[in-house]
């Protein structure tokens, strides 16, 4: 089982969802979701799986899960 981290930097209450990477490992994601009750944290791993192709159960915030910047771990 491989494991990888990403360094992402989240934006939250957007006018649409976008992800772009600026460098191997190091991502922005934009979501429409709000920075409240944790839907901002499931729509941001969500859109990360669809870029990334992946399962949105093998992204798991691993540290920042309050704040913009994380780091999320994918495994597999």
């Amino acid at each position: 089982m491989e494991r990888s981290y990403l360094q992402v930097k989240v934006h939250p209450a957007a006018r649409a969802v976008q992800v772009q990477m600026h460098r191997l490992g190091q991502y922005e994601v934009s979501v429409k979701a709000p920075a409240e009750r944790g839907l901002a944290n499931a729509a941001c791993l969500e859109a990360l799986a669809g870029f990334l192709g992946c399962r949105p159960g093998q992204l798991r915030i691993v540290k920042g899960a309050s704040s913009s910047h994380k780091i999320i771990e994918r495994i597999g």
